[in-house]
């Protein structure tokens, strides 16, 4: 038998993740903590068999409409199982679907990191993985989501090898790059909680130049400081002449850091500060014991006419492995208000786009 419980304890939840496969960033204590602050009310769970074993965990956040009658339920890359485990796979189904019920949840909504398909390294997809779990989700009725929150897939770098090893694995440009940021004087160092306006001041020239919408300033320096404290957040600045030029910030927890945040200005792109950047972040990750350095977003299906695929082809240079995953899956107790809801919201998100675009000045592409 297979039960479930609440924990409330901190250090409990966070090492009780430490011991299934795949612990993620966003199914910590602190990532709940910190959406908390705006809106979210997690709720934190596990479930363990007649022998006191952790068979799965997720960390599900809440949250209610203006009008306090409805609401959405959202596992963060979770839940976290094994996800050849069927037994304990159609148990947390099953629970997360009465929770779904008992909340008055429009849907409940989970993206876990479950490898459905991998390549070799720098490559696209080739081997299909047999995932359990997606069988499970079929057989009970759960829906493939169009929408997600999280990427569909990504680029793994193994950190279990020498740095000589890292670097032969690379493309040769992306190398070349490297050592020439070097040369052209580009400089990295790692900053704090001091730096973290002006890193805040690079993301946004980067989002107005590339187009994509931002929180207030407010949102990074939280998320940014609460994980800064614990040391699971790593801060680099690369600078020509003293002048900044491209940030990075990277998240660690258990055996993965993650490419959580990048930004870089127009000016010296010439010298490469990214490059530079980018192995700072993998030695420093394989410093501190990382056994994985997630890239943190790739193309479902990686082409040349993808809007990511420049930033892909970026990443890719450093010799990571394409693995993608299961993707976005939804529960909907209520089948005719789920499509009501799911057809209204992208529409009203794709308004909000475009009515910050004019406040910017700037003409949507």
């Amino acid at each position: 038998m297979i039960r479930r419980f609440s924990v409330n304890d901190p250090q409990t939840w966070d090492a009780t993740l430490l011991r299934l496969p795949s612990p993620h960033i966003l199914q910590t204590w602190r990532w709940g903590t910190f959406k908390a602050g705006y809106g979210w009310r997690p709720f934190r769970w596990i479930w363990e068999d007649e022998r006191g074993r952790v068979r799965a965990a997720a960390q599900a956040l809440y949250r209610r409409d203006r009008f306090g009658l409805l609401g959405i339920l959202y596992l963060p890359r979770g839940p976290l199982l094994d996800p050849t485990d069927v037994e304990a796979a159609e148990i947390v189904l099953r629970d997360l679907e009465e929770t779904a019920h008992r909340l008055r949840a429009v849907f409940v909504r989970i993206d876990p990191e479950i490898v459905e398909a991998q390549g070799p390294a720098a490559e696209g997809p080739r081997d299909p993985v047999e995932v359990p779990l997606k069988t499970a989700l079929q057989r009970r009725g759960w829906r493939s989501s169009a929408e997600s929150v999280q990427f569909p897939a990504s680029l793994w770098l193994d950190l279990t090898v020498d740095e000589e090893e890292l670097l032969r694995a690379m493309h040769p440009k992306t190398r070349y790059n490297i050592r020439l940021a070097e040369r052209k004087g580009v400089t990295v160092r790692p900053v704090g909680p001091e730096a973290f306006d002006p890193l805040y001041d690079l993301y946004a020239e980067t989002a107005r130049r590339d187009r994509f919408v931002i929180r207030p300033r407010a949102y990074y320096r939280q998320a940014w400081t609460i994980f800064y404290e614990a040391g699971y957040a790593y801060p680099l600045l690369a600078e020509v002449e003293g002048e900044p030029v491209a940030m990075v910030v990277i998240y660690r927890f258990g055996p993965t850091a993650w490419y959580f945040y990048g930004a870089s200005r127009d000016r010296h792109r010439e010298k490469m500060p990214n490059h530079r950047l980018q192995w700072e972040a993998i030695r420093w990750a394989r410093a501190v014991g990382c056994r994985r350095y997630d890239f943190w977003g790739a193309p479902a299906t990686p082409t040349e006419s993808d809007p990511m695929w420049g930033v892909y082809r970026f990443k890719r240079g450093f010799g990571g492995r394409y693995v993608r995953f299961i993707g976005t899956w939804d529960y909907a107790p209520w089948p005719a208000l789920y499509r009501l809801y799911t057809g209204l919201i992208p529409r009203y998100l794709a308004w909000l786009r475009r009515r910050h675009w004019r406040r910017v000045g700037v003409e949507p592409g």
